[in-house]
């Protein structure tokens, strides 16, 4: 199960991540999570938002350059060392991890940990399984 992530080109300037939260609210579009990497010239912003293809079109209308990627999502409990379990279970499999960021969520206690990895079926098979609950887009986006 994929789960829609947006991705934002940012130039490194004063205003510019509140001209996107802006249109957001305009539009009523609620974001769940997000993640910068940066650089001294630029940004990339990574959003898992409510509306992800109405999120899409309203940042390219403000002019931003805008893509989507799946990525999966996964919950786990808020103790230690769970994390490590995940880890653990793409690591021995030979999947290599791209990025990951996480959040808890306000409908439990897990943790969301979304990640990105270079064989997404692999890892959903592993996480199957391994018993690790993989959140399917509505989950997410309704956290």
């Amino acid at each position: 199960m994929a789960v829609k992530q947006i991705n934002v080109f940012l130039e490194n300037e004063s205003g510019r991540l509140a001209e996107v939260t802006a249109g957001l609210k305009k539009n009523k579009i609620d974001i769940r999570a997000l993640y910068i990497a940066d650089t001294t010239e630029y940004g990339i912003l990574r959003m898992l938002v409510n509306q992800p293809d109405e999120a899409q079109i309203v940042l390219q209308n403000l002019g931003f350059t805008v893509s989507q990627t799946p990525v999966i999502a996964v919950a786990i409990p808020d103790t230690p060392g769970t994390l490590d379990r995940v880890l653990e279970i793409l690591s021995s499999n030979g999947i290599s991890l791209e990025y990951l960021y996480a959040f808890v969520g306000r409908a439990s206690s897990d943790a969301v940990v979304v990640i990105r990895v270079d064989d997404s079926a692999k890892a959903l098979e592993e996480f199957n399984k391994a018993g690790v609950k993989v959140l399917d887009d509505k989950e997410v986006y309704g956290i």
